[in-house]
């Protein structure tokens, strides 16, 4: 995590999962330890921590379930864009929810239905559902 703070000190990017605003005020505050308020903003963090290689945001939300013990993410994979299909139930009342979103990446597509829950009050990826 220590190469992706470094990169934003020199400059704040625009943050990857394609909502506009600068890293640190989107998903790098929930990448720092921030929770996500919703099970969309949680989806669209873990896409921007991706395309950072941040592997270490992900595994810490991920469902203790069906967290894998360690994760080992392919440098040659560049993230190219983010478009959130559709989220049912994921809001701040709610338990469980799920986001389908198509991710691109350069020479492909990635289009997934992720399931989400809570666990002690914070949004975390349980998997692809359905």
């Amino acid at each position: 995590m220590a190469r992706r703070r470094a990169s934003r000190a020199s400059a704040d990017p625009r943050c990857p999962c394609g909502l506009g605003p600068a890293l640190s005020q989107c998903c790098g505050r929930f990448h720092d330890g921030a929770p996500a308020p919703t099970a969309e903003l949680l989806m669209r963090s873990r896409y921007s921590a991706y395309a950072l290689g941040d592997a270490a945001s992900l595994l810490a939300t991920w469902d203790p379930a069906t967290r894998p013990a360690r994760l080992a993410l392919d440098p040659a994979v560049r993230w190219e864009g983010l478009d959130v299909l559709r989220c049912t139930g994921g809001g701040l009342l709610h338990a469980q929810g799920t986001v389908a979103f198509r991710a691109t990446y350069r020479g492909g597509v990635l289009e997934e239905d992720s399931a989400f829950r809570r666990v002690a009050g914070r949004w975390v990826y349980v998997g692809a559902s359905g």
